[in-house]
């Protein structure tokens, strides 16, 4: 069919199909494999004293751990230290190999978002003149629970200041929640990387939501003006918000509005990679209009805010109140699904019987 096409025209339509199937292989890239390899990869690498230090049994309750606060918070509050193995533990082609598990977990987007809150460590160790005992972008933390295997049941976890990342893998089924983000600086203001601010698209979409409401739309969803002090689930063990869902219900919202709510929601799928984006995805569409939308605080840009977004099975929260205002929480939970305990349980009972 190409017999009487000039021979330019020939090369660019070979180069435009493999183009295409370039793409579609990669949006067919299976998680649960990429993980399972780069996590056997990873462990592989390791000596036997860096692996007792990182591979657990799954049913190990330290597969729940999860927190946000810098490690010395840690020790003074809970008494212990985390676990796992750290990037400054490890040998330089040992950080390449952990560095790929980190990227098998989540989309480009995220892994630029991950990477770039590790390396304010490094502007808050300036600022604060630390030594690196406090603020060092290297004590992040990599731990895996269970044998990775692309159809087993295992999972994975990176952790450090601002940043706990929760992978669990079920049958091939795979999800990426609690999902933590954190940034400080919010806004890096002075220096060679000022204007950088990771988790501006957090900040500027859930603010638009709440410019475009009307006056009445407004009295539903600000619930008060003092903004919370932090997210209300903190680092607790089951995601829960006390009483009824709060705020401006989704069916209340005009057609431009929803597209907004979407989009703020579409940057908290984007994080992870295919599969896990579209199960988040799906949770969306089964809540249908039971999604809310909450803010405290004021609504100018560079104050005290916090808000949320609540789902039959699944919670957002945002705040930026620390620090001047300068200092974000971010989070995405499930009530029932953090850690993979929905798909857990239902892949045990499909065993069992």
């Amino acid at each position: 069919m190409f017999r009487n096409c000039c021979p330019h025209a020939f090369r660019a339509a070979l180069i435009g199909g493999f183009g295409l199937l370039l793409c579609s292989a990669y949006y067919r890239v299976n998680s649960p494999s990429v993980m399972a390899d780069a996590a056997t990869a990873f462990l592989n690498s390791l000596t036997p004293e860096q692996k007792g230090k990182t591979a657990f049994d799954f049913k190990d309750d330290e597969r729940h751990f999860f927190h946000f606060v810098p490690d010395n918070n840690i020790q003074q509050t809970l008494k212990r230290g985390r676990k796992g193995l750290t990037l400054g533990e490890m040998s330089p082609h040992q950080k390449h190999l952990a560095q790929a598990l980190l990227n098998a977990g989540l989309s480009q987007r995220g892994y630029i978002k991950a990477i770039s809150i590790m390396s304010l460590e490094d502007i808050l160790r300036i600022q604060e003149k630390d030594n690196g005992t406090r603020r060092n972008p290297e004590t992040y933390y990599f731990s895996i629970f269970g044998a990775p295997a692309e159809q087993g049941t295992w999972s994975y976890r990176v952790e450090g200041h601002h940043l706990s990342l929760h992978f669990t893998v079920v049958n091939g089924k795979v999800v990426g929640t609690p999902l933590f983000l954190g940034t400080n600086p919010a806004l890096v203001k002075e220096g060679p990387r000022a204007g950088l601010r990771v988790l501006a698209k957090e900040e500027d979409l859930g603010r638009e939501l709440l410019v475009a409401l009307s006056a009445d739309q407004k009295k539903l969803a600000v619930l008060q003006k003092e903004a919370y002090k932090d997210i209300l689930t903190m680092a607790n063990r089951k995601a829960a918000i006390e009483g009824a869902p709060a705020g401006l219900p989704m069916n209340k919202m005009n057609a431009k509005q929803k597209a907004m709510l979407q989009a703020l929601l579409e940057e908290y799928c984007s994080n992870l990679p295919e599969q896990a984006a579209m199960a988040r995805q799906d949770a969306i569409k089964k809540s249908g209009n039971n999604i809310w939308f909450a803010w405290t605080g004021v609504e100018e840009k560079g104050g005290p805010h916090y808000y949320r977004v609540q789902g039959s099975t699944f919670l957002v929260e945002y705040d930026n109140t620390q620090n001047g205002a300068n200092h974000v929480h971010s989070v995405w939970r499930e009530y029932d699904g953090d850690w993979g305990d929905d798909i857990l349980k239902a892949h045990y009972a499909a065993s069992h019987r």
